[in-house]
């Protein structure tokens, strides 16, 4: 068996699915479909309880997620992200809420994606007015 570590988790075995080639710095191994491995990785996880660190981790590399972008999802600071991933308290809320996205995602409902960047969007700075006209269609937010 292969002790896969590549992917930043220590628990990971594969019986087969790789290649070994003895090369002159030592022993090579290729994944035969490195995609579909970290798939299966990603659906044990998302369908698991409470995620280490690790795990959180994993999933939010798989999604592409910076910790910022993550962090402006779900309106936590990159500093508490980091955190989590550091120390290894992640919340239940952000296990759940990673777990989700990462469950959506490949099973390809691209909409809460773009959700949640909308969502991320509303964090923009503004000066606090609400400045509203009246228009010949009804009331509207003045541009």
């Amino acid at each position: 068996m292969y002790h896969y570590t590549e992917s930043g988790l220590q628990n990971v075995w594969l019986t087969n699915g790789y290649k070994t080639r003895q090369t002159e710095g030592g022993v090579a191994v290729a994944i035969v479909d490195a995609e579909g491995l970290h798939q299966a990785i990603g659906r044990h996880i998302a369908a698991k309880g409470r995620m280490t660190k690790e795990e959180f981790r994993f999933l939010r590399k798989e999604l592409d997620l910076s910790q910022s972008r993550f962090a402006a999802w779900t309106g936590m600071s990159v500093d508490m992200v980091s955190k989590w991933e550091r120390l290894g308290r992640v919340p239940k809320m952000a296990c759940r809420f990673i777990q989700g996205i990462y469950l959506e995602k490949m099973d390809g409902n691209v909409k809460m994606t773009e959700m949640l960047e909308r969502l991320a969007d509303l964090d923009r700075e503004d000066d606090g007015r609400l400045v509203f006209e009246d228009t010949s269609f009804g009331w509207k937010e003045a541009a």
